[in-house]
């Protein structure tokens, strides 16, 4: 499940043996992005050791208009990780992911292109808030029984707005102590998740973009769960481009069990 933990970080291999590959391309070559000026995305997936099926799913659209009515640079970023017997959970996930995408992309990008300015009639704290809340709706008519996680990020300009549901709040609650919280036998239940009820907790705040560059990562508990802080955050300023560094994060993810599924999504803000 995404984590409040992996929402904003501005930190910003060995494979075992049988381990399934990422959704990846190995063999090409990636330039070095240090000094480009456009926001760069990295995406990586796998089913992990242990699990027989995906109930992750990602979501990557990003968008750019210049000329003499230029638009604010635009991004959706959507991590959610599903849960539920006999497939449902990834029904839940997929359902969820293009509900929101839909809405989003209705009530933002597509408002822009049909106006002559550059703002929202709506804040986009209320959108994205809508978007979830919508999302809830549809995975509880459509998979009875299924739910799921998510969390979005829209990029709009100079700020990044965030909306999530779904963590185990052990931490949040100030009871256990990072150490205590990663072996706790409750470590994975849910508290909030979309599809299970009518009356939906939705986290949604807003930040700026980081002028000094800066990664957004986003990634369900396949990676967060299984792989230290400090090893994502080496992978991730040492890899010269996104997709190398998504690729390295779901390598390591299954390098040490690849217990879950691994969905993986950085963003590369530029410098300046």
């Amino acid at each position: 499940m995404p984590s409040l933990k992996s929402l904003l970080k501005s930190i910003f291999r060995r494979t075992s043996e049988g381990a399934p590959t990422p959704t990846a391309h190995p063999g090409r070559s990636y330039p070095d992005v240090n000094e480009t000026k456009q926001v760069v995305v990295g995406t990586g997936q796998s089913v992990g050791i242990e699990r027989s099926h995906n109930e992750d799913a990602l979501l990557v659209l990003t968008g750019q208009l210049t000329g003499i009515h230029p638009l604010p640079d635009f991004g959706l970023f959507v991590v959610a990780d599903g849960m539920g017997g006999h497939r449902a959970g990834e029904v839940a996930s997929a359902v969820s992911i293009r509900t929101v995408a839909r809405m989003l992309t209705r009530d933002t990008m597509i408002q822009l292109l049909n106006n002559d300015h550059s703002e929202l009639e709506t804040p986009l704290q209320d959108l994205l808030r809508e978007a979830l809340e919508e999302a809830n709706r549809a995975v509880v008519e459509e998979v009875p029984g299924g739910g799921t996680t998510l969390t979005a990020a829209v990029l709009l300009g100079p700020q990044i707005t965030i909306g999530h549901v779904g963590d185990t709040r052990l931490k949040e609650l100030g009871q256990l102590t990072p150490e205590e919280a990663s072996v706790h036998p409750q470590r994975n239940v849910l508290y909030r998740a979309i599809g299970q009820g009518a009356n939906l907790e939705v986290d949604v705040f807003t930040h700026p973009v980081p002028k000094n560059g800066g990664h957004l990562l986003i990634c369900s508990d396949g990676l967060w769960g299984v792989v230290p802080d400090e090893t994502i955050q080496r992978i991730v300023n040492s890899a010269h481009h996104p997709q190398l560094a998504a690729q390295q994060l779901v390598t390591a993810a299954n390098s040490a069990g690849g217990p879950d599924n691994i969905t993986v999504v950085l963003v590369r803000f530029p410098k300046g």
